[in-house]
């Protein structure tokens, strides 16, 4: 295991002979376009010829369509094309896991806003007002909107075609180890719900199809996933691969919500209709209905322990509300099953987490994916235990935390660092916060003291911790691959590299780690990326964490491969063994720092060019009556400790501080793993105190950023953050994934501090303040 190391918030940039090698912090390609509005996003695509397309969408959560009429619509001037289901080419049918969600709905409706009908126009306001024209008869059906009465004999049935084949069930997963009757002499218990959040992603679902002169389209869009995007557009439009082209365009935010398709297959259709480029942007309230959002939860966890705490049994019942269509749900099922446990060794388990449809808007990928809500349950109930026995709420975590060589709940043995310990100690050291910073009392600083609502009157203060893990990349057999093409030539006198994958930039900083691994193999100063496309291998999601292992792995195997066959060039040309060379930038060299050739002399007019698949060691599926198995391929852990503020007379929360650790085996881009980690936080903070899409009777009720809120500058505290780097020693650089770990621990130590300050059980995220003042 390697030495611990730390970064703050401010995390130093090593100084190299190259900059902008591994553990480096260089300058993003992007970000001062970003930061002066000049950086082209998917809502800024253009072309002189284009039309515009608009998606008109179900009021009604659960009906039949009786009929469409679009003749009133195609008589508005400047419309250019209207179209339903009857005009899908190919199939009507697309998933990421189960081919169950028509691109257009045909006959039913199974939530509100769901696709029905397309237009297409010279203008974005004529195709609105053109969609309002088209008529849809539609008889409402009973809709269920309940996901606890999703398996209830006589709930409604979501999609009839199930009848046979598990109804309203989309996967039930359970884990069994140990005494299948476990006893102990300290139980405790709880029930706990946690609503549905949405990315909340700041860049709207936007895209551009192109037709070409072939029957083929390009597409240029907004997304986390190219090649499953292609496949499943190529299944609508019944074109082959080389016909329906993918581009990644500006990407403004992602976190699981792009996923799933949007307008992708809908502005295609338009495109090959038409003949015309298509252009489709979503407004902010679109986008909440088109879009999945996380699932909401309902849990019931109970625990045993000795009288000194230590865990001997744990039982969780876990239910998440999958929406009208599956999305991802059976993953995240599979993760809430075997991780809904949190990081901590406990001889006997007993897990069942079920999936259901229900009439309620679709849910699937988000940060944090099946273990941010199970986190919420099983921190609860361990300071719940701390309290029982005595034991602080620091030690309870460490005394049960896993280590390196124990095995998790599936029996996967955690080959490397599992620090539980070290991290929940490390932030229970870290310095406190100041009752009143600078020794000076200032209303702004309290919960509603910018609107004078208190002097510091019913101001209570509370800390809370959580720690956490989760699983990196994809697991229970799954073939995760990544590509990458990396190119070597000489351009200008210089050795330039050209790095091309199919790896979606979503903000998070992959084009930058990319540049950077190729520096350190190669040697080279100039780094090209070639812009993300199907014209070269799918480098996989950008979701679970998963691309600085498996593209970043990818374009580091690539490097070798191509530096590899210049050494053979240069050994041939020298009459040397290439093990006896290496390449330095510009030079080859040998063993002991001799120039035996420069670069040029060895490549010429030539470009060496190399594409390599990589894959992380194999995973397996749960064993399907014990749920054992190898399933995952990675974990990352950290803890978190926040410090409240809160009004227990009005119900106000501000968050003082919001410390945390975490390992992240190694630090690529240290600033990078910084702005992770406090992206993360954030997010999970906002689920504790102010995020939840409302859904009544399957109908949303807020669907804007007026009245969906999410944690602005003016709410997110202060944050001091220790990075480890315990190096993975089966992954490239002994890297772990970063980003979603944070948004797990977070929420819960957010959480945990409200319930310190009021004494209060708070069972349910977000914490609303009626849940504090009890009215």
């Amino acid at each position: 295991m390697s030495t611990s190391t730390s970064t703050t918030t401010t995390a130093v940039t090593t100084a190299t002979t190259v900059p902008g090698r591994i553990g480096d912090s260089p300058l993003r390609p992007d970000a001062a376009l970003k930061v002066t509005g000049e950086f082209a996003y998917a809502s800024d695509l253009w072309h002189d010829d284009m039309v515009w397309g608009v998606t008109l969408r179900s009021p009604h959560p659960h009906a039949r369509i009786a009929r469409i009429d679009i003749g009133e619509a195609l008589a508005v001037p400047g419309v250019t094309a209207v179209l339903t289901a009857d005009d899908v080419p190919g199939s009507n049918a697309v998933g990421l896991e189960h081919l169950d969600t028509p691109a257009l709905a045909t006959g039913v409706v199974r939530y509100e806003g769901e696709p029905v009908a397309l237009v297409a126009a010279d203008h974005p306001e004529t195709a609105r007002r053109a969609a309002k024209k088209i008529v849809v008869d539609y008889e409402v059906l009973p809709a269920l909107t309940d996901a606890r009465r999703a398996l209830d004999a006589d709930a409604p049935l979501v999609h009839e075609s199930r009848r046979d084949e598990g109804g309203n069930l989309v996967r039930r997963a359970q884990m069994r180890r140990g005494d299948p009757a476990p006893t102990a002499p300290v139980v405790v218990a709880l029930d706990f719900e946690v609503g549905m959040q949405d990315q909340a992603f700041l860049g709207p679902e936007s895209g551009l199809a192109v037709p070409d002169d072939e029957g083929g389209v390009d597409l240029y869009v907004a997304t986390q996933w190219l090649h499953v995007d292609q496949k499943q557009v190529c299944r609508v439009l019944g074109l082959p691969p080389e016909k329906a082209r993918l581009h990644l365009a500006g990407v403004g935010g992602a976190f699981g919500g792009r996923e799933d398709l949007s307008m992708h297959v809908h502005a295609c259709l338009l495109a090959l209709h038409t003949g015309k480029p298509v252009k489709m942007s979503y407004s902010r309230e679109e986008s909440f209905f088109g879009h999945v959002h996380r699932h909401p939860a309902w849990m019931r966890y109970e625990f045993g322990a000795e009288p000194d705490g230590s865990l001997v049994y744990a039982k969780a019942d876990i239910l998440f509300d999958g929406g009208a269509y599956a999305s991802s749900t059976s993953a995240v099922v599979g993760n809430g099953a075997s991780m809904g446990l949190g990081p901590y060794r406990i001889p006997s388990i007993s897990v069942d987490c079920t999936g259901v449809y229900t009439n309620n808007p679709p849910c699937g990928a988000m940060r944090g994916f099946g273990c941010v809500q199970a986190a919420f349950a099983h921190e609860a109930l361990m300071d719940s235990l701390a309290d029982a026995v005595g034991v602080d709420r620091v030690e309870i975590r460490a005394r049960n935390g896993m280590r390196e060589g124990d095995r998790n709940i599936t029996g996967q043995l955690i080959d490397s660092a599992a620090p539980v310990e070290e991290l929940i100690r490390i932030v229970a050291d870290m310095p406190l916060p100041a009752e009143h910073p600078d020794g000076e009392f200032d209303i702004r600083n309290l919960p509603g003291g910018v609107s004078n609502t208190t002097h510091g009157e019913g101001v209570v203060r509370g800390i809370g911790y959580a720690v956490t893990y989760k699983n990196v990349g994809f697991s229970e057999g799954f073939d995760d691959y990544a590509t990458a093409r990396v190119r070597l030539q000489i351009t200008g006198g210089e050795p330039v590299a050209t790095v091309h994958t199919a790896a979606a930039e979503v903000g998070q900083g992959l084009i930058t780690v990319e540049q950077q691994i190729c520096r350190t193999e190669l040697g080279v100063d100039r780094v090209v990326l070639h812009p993300a496309d199907t014209s070269v291998g799918s480098a996989g999601s950008t979701s679970a964490s998963r691309q600085t292992y498996m593209t970043g792995g990818a374009v580091k195997a690539a490097c070798e491969a191509v530096r590899a066959a210049v050494l053979h060039r240069a050994a041939v040309l020298l009459g040397r063994s290439p093990v006896e060379l290496r390449l330095d930038g510009d030079k080859i060299v040998d063993t002991t720092g001799e120039v035996g050739a420069a670069l040029a002399e060895v490549l010429g007019d030539d470009v060496v060019e190399e594409t390599v698949e990589f894959r992380h060691r194999p995973t397996v599926p749960f064993d399907p009556e014990t749920g054992a198995g190898n399933a995952h391929v990675q974990y990352a852990f950290s803890a978190h400790r926040a410090v409240v503020d809160v009004d227990v007379e009005l119900g106000l929360v501000k968050v003082v501080a919001l410390d945390t650790a975490q390992d992240v085996g190694k630090a690529i881009n240290p600033d990078a793993v910084v702005g992770q980690i406090q992206g993360g936080s954030a997010q999970g903070m906002g689920l504790a105190l102010m995020e939840e899409v409302v859904v009544t009777d399957g109908k949303v009720r807020n669907p804007s950023f007026t009245d969906y809120l999410i944690p602005t500058i003016l709410d997110m505290p202060p944050m001091r953050i220790e990075v480890l780097e315990y190096a993975d020693p089966h992954a490239p650089y002994g890297v772990r994934g970063v980003g979603e770990a944070p948004t797990i621990s977070s929420g819960p130590a957010v959480a945990a501090a409200i319930r310190a300050a009021t004494g209060k059980a708070l069972l349910r995220v977000p914490v609303r303040p009626e849940h504090i003042t009890g009215t």
